[in-house]
């Protein structure tokens, strides 16, 4: 292998930048050439490849984004895109492939491996913290910081207007965010696609709090898939409560801003171990258990569900 090509696909995460920088740095220094392809699979469809050195990749640990852009495939769904892809990177030179992305990049990859017989290695990088076979992904934990910081200041807002607030983060089939931010941020409860959540019990419980003397609440609420869907269950605590509860949507403000430590140290881990796993044939995803770097099969990182934690759920619920 004399010629590896690197992309960032789907939702941008912060760190993904100091993956790329990682990435780029261990394969130079294993003597290879990096192809930076632009605008994730659907510029690689189009041809837009670039050659990334160490100085291209200086000064971008901080920044949060992809240098390289990032956007959705549709043509790459199906098996001609991704025989048009194989063309595409076997006639630029291209070995070997590094993906950073979430569950849909996965997918994508793992079927341009098995079709093409094209060496793949993945990196995850998605806010949402969905994928398995690693605890955690580029980008969840300055997600759970911003939302974090922001809930804080709503906290002030609703102490002094005596409110209840549904504060809406990411998190499309995954709670972890709103697990995250609802365990730090003293949250009375968490709405999250994993788990049912009863709202009678759940407006009992506000009002026997308002009648006790309470008189602010955080309720954090996972989008779902159904952006704004706050405004719905905000309505019908409003009719069960006889309270007047206030909606605030992050949106993709989560997705933003430059990443944490956390993050960098863990793009930088991923990324580098992603370029091992291509020396080594390609087909796994690196991804970080119990403070370990593993490797996990490609295919089984999407059609497996990483399901979230009933601990913190409970936890949130108990400290109320």
């Amino acid at each position: 292998m004399r010629r590896i090509g690197l992309l960032t696909s789907g939702g941008d995460a912060p760190g993904m930048n100091a993956a790329i920088r990682a990435v780029v740095r261990h394969a130079l220094g294993r003597s290879l050439e990096v192809i930076g392809i632009r605008r994730g699979y659907a510029g690689l469809l189009a041809g837009e490849l670039q050659p990334l050195t160490r100085a291209g990749v200086a000064n971008i640990i901080q920044h949060g984004g992809t240098i390289l852009g990032t956007s959705r495939s549709a043509e790459f769904l199906h098996p001609d895109g991704r025989a048009r892809a194989a063309v595409v990177l076997r006639g630029a030179g291209i070995d070997g492939l590094v993906v950073v992305g979430g569950d849909g990049t996965f997918r994508g990859a793992t079927l341009l491996a098995e079709e093409q017989r094209y060496p793949v290695a993945g990196v995850p990088g998605t806010i949402d913290n969905d994928v398995w076979g690693t605890d955690f992904t580029i980008g969840f934990d300055t997600a759970v910081n911003t939302a974090l910081g922001a809930i804080d200041r709503i906290r002030d807002t609703a102490a002094s207007h005596e409110r209840i607030f549904l504060v809406e983060v990411m998190g499309r089939t995954s709670g972890d965010i709103a697990l995250g931010v609802g365990v730090a941020g003293g949250a009375e409860d968490v709405i999250i696609p994993e788990f049912p959540t009863d709202l009678l019990a759940l407006a009992a419980e506000l009002r026997h709090s308002w009648e006790r003397g309470k008189r602010s609440s955080i309720i954090v609420v996972a989008e779902s898939g159904e952006q704004g869907r706050s405004f719905r269950i905000a309505e019908e605590i409003g009719r069960l409560t006889g309270l007047e509860p206030r909606v605030c949507v992050f949106g993709h403000i989560q997705r933003g801003g430059t990443p944490t430590a956390r993050d960098r140290v863990l793009a930088s881990r991923l990324g580098t171990a992603a370029v091992d796993i291509l020396l080594a044939g390609g087909g796994m995803m690196a991804g970080e258990a119990c403070g370990t770097v593993v490797h996990v099969p490609l295919r089984d990182t999407w059609e497996q569900r990483r399901m979230a934690s009933t601990d913190l759920l409970t936890l949130v619920r108990d400290l109320v």
